[in-house]
């Protein structure tokens, strides 16, 4: 079947945005540091049933300034930033070691809300980045091991034979070196946290390192 544009434009506009109650944001009693915000706000859209919370946009940029975004998974925040992973050879891989500036986005249309990141990225040690990988689950070891992120592939039973030897190895090699996975670190510049509302009047509540102290966050509320 395929679709019409006339299908396709109706589909699109017949499309309703917040149909459904939404959570209230009272700014004034934000937290001082946007990381515990963070954390409230995760927590909020998985009880609230917001499917995958983990994951979010990253956006990064080649070596010539054109952007670049994809899905990915969110791995911790702490302290030190929001964590991420990913091979070392792929695009962003590449892109990050040319250009180590990135932004996250997580969407959370359950309750409205979104949480952008801004900020540079650093990566982890090779025995971090396979820490992180250790507590994953063997599916996340195989397509470590599988590996070749982001080059051309010949044919799909190319990735098939690929994939069930490293099934196999990770089932029997749990430990086993995947030298190109790196645990990658965002370290925040800016963070902004946005409520939205079925009359636009949005709550945007961005945090930025004070330029003259960078353990200081200054708040600051933005139009919608």
């Amino acid at each position: 079947m395929t679709t019409t544009p006339e299908d396709f434009h109706a589909v699109l506009h017949a499309l309703r945005v917040w149909d459904t109650d939404l959570p209230s944001f009272d700014p004034d009693s934000a937290p001082e540091a946007p990381l515990p915000l963070f954390r409230d706000w995760f927590a909020h859209a998985a009880k609230a049933g917001q499917t995958e919370p983990h994951t979010m946009a990253l956006a990064t940029a080649d070596p010539d300034g054109r952007p670049d975004v994809r899905t990915v998974m969110l791995h911790e925040a702490d302290e030190h930033g929001w964590h991420f992973a990913s091979h070392s050879g792929s695009a962003k891989g590449r892109q990050l070691a040319a250009r180590p500036e990135a932004a996250l986005g997580f969407y959370w249309p359950a309750v409205g809300r979104q949480v952008r990141v801004r900020g540079e990225v650093h990566a982890a040690t090779p025995q971090e980045s396979r820490a992180d990988l250790a507590v994953r689950s063997r599916g996340a070891l195989a397509a470590a091991l599988t590996g070749h992120q982001s080059e051309v592939l010949g044919s799909r039973e190319e990735l098939a034979a690929a994939s069930s030897q490293a099934w196999e190895r990770a089932g029997r090699e749990p430990d086993a070196p995947a030298p190109t996975w790196t645990l990658y670190l965002l370290r925040p510049r800016e963070v902004e946290f946005f409520q939205g509302d079925p009359e636009r009047r949005h709550v945007r509540l961005r945090y930025r390192r004070d330029p003259a102290d960078a353990a200081t966050w200054v708040r600051e509320l933005l139009w919608p």
